[in-house]
């Protein structure tokens, strides 16, 4: 009789280890792929940022002068999306059975939506960037250039934005319920989603608050006490 329990147990505990492993990587495998985001995206605003002037008035041809920096940058955009797209996956993977399904649809929907307009930012500037370098004339003497980097702008800075502050809402609220990082930056993402949300026009800075807080929680993740995450 004893020899006849032995494999489900051992069986159980086989499971039980390969769960315990897996709850401890799945925390750190979105903390990587959250910080390589985080990085990914504030380098390529800062390019866009020291190539391009803020002023929608600036002539086309100072775009042309920096075309290699710009391409650099809007290069960087799907690497950042694809990686975001895994901090999701993983951060709800991790919220498991504790799942809201209200909460879980924000969390999606606000995620996604943010990605669409980064990337639908990006394909417009790079369409942009391309016809200027080869027929500048053609974007300059109709105006299409300035209604373009006009579009681009309220595209990434004010609807992006917005659904980034609203995706900080929805994490804020998952975070704080795994108890994964501490509740001082969920209370954070709180406060930082109100500026994103309200905020109204174009404030510089304002888009690289997104990836910073990113970049803390996953920093946070990296540091937990590894033994939390398993309860």
């Amino acid at each position: 009789m004893r020899w006849s329990f032995r494999p489900v147990a051992d069986s159980e505990m086989d499971e039980q280890d390969s769960t315990i492993h897996q709850r401890l990587r799945a925390p750190r495998t979105a903390a990587v792929a959250g910080i390589v985001f985080s990085l990914l995206l504030v380098t390529s605003y800062l390019l866009v940022w020291i190539s391009i002037p803020a002023n929608l008035a600036t002539h086309p041809s100072h775009v042309i002068i920096h075309s290699t920096t710009v391409s650099v940058a809007l290069n960087l955009l799907p690497f950042a999306g694809i990686a975001f797209l895994w901090f999701m996956a993983v951060v709800r993977k991790r919220l498991g059975a504790l799942e809201d399904q209200f909460f879980a649809t924000v969390f999606l929907g606000s995620g996604l939506l943010y990605i669409t307009m980064v990337f639908t930012s990006g394909a417009v500037a790079s369409g942009l960037l391309r016809v200027l370098i080869n027929a500048p004339e053609i974007l300059t003497q109709t105006g299409t250039y300035a209604l373009g980097r006009a579009q681009f702008y309220q595209t990434m800075n004010v609807y992006g934005i917005k659904m980034a502050g609203v995706f900080m809402f929805s994490t804020s609220t998952i975070l704080r319920r795994t108890r994964i990082i501490p509740r001082w930056i969920a209370f954070l993402g709180y406060g930082l989603g109100a500026v994103l949300v309200l905020t109204i026009g174009y404030i510089q800075w304002v888009p690289l608050v997104f990836p910073l807080w990113v970049f803390l929680i996953s920093v946070a993740i990296l540091l937990e006490n590894p033994s939390r995450t398993c309860q």
